[in-house]
């Protein structure tokens, strides 16, 4: 079993005891966070319709923080002396999937 969920703008595939590299959440370190499912594949069975996938559940725990690698940009214009550096690392967080279930049908949020 396998779900495509949706992350920081992004989507990423996820199985159980992956580790996925997330844009940044907020939350400490072995902190538990429910990901969106987009796409969700059960023993052969795809499941893509939202009221359905409203059912399954992605749970996961963040492991650490993580960075990207560095991108060096430079201004520059000619004849006149202007040169400008600029740096960007774009930072991230490192989830792993704990568990992908299909919630019971009997439970419900109380609200």
């Amino acid at each position: 079993m396998y779900a495509i969920v949706r992350c920081g703008g992004r989507q990423e595939k996820a199985s159980v005891d992956d580790v996925l590299t997330v844009d940044r959440l907020s939350g400490d370190v072995g902190a538990s966070v429910t990901l969106p499912a987009v796409l969700v594949v059960d023993d052969g069975k795809v499941v893509s319709d939202p009221a359905e996938l409203r059912a399954y559940q992605v749970t996961a725990e963040i492991v650490g923080a993580a960075a990207g690698p560095k991108i060096n940009m430079i201004h520059y214009k000619n004849k006149t002396g202007y040169r400008r550096r600029l740096g960007h690392r774009q930072k991230y967080t490192q989830v792993r999937v704990t568990g992908i279930a299909r919630a019971r049908a009997g439970a419900r949020k109380k609200g």
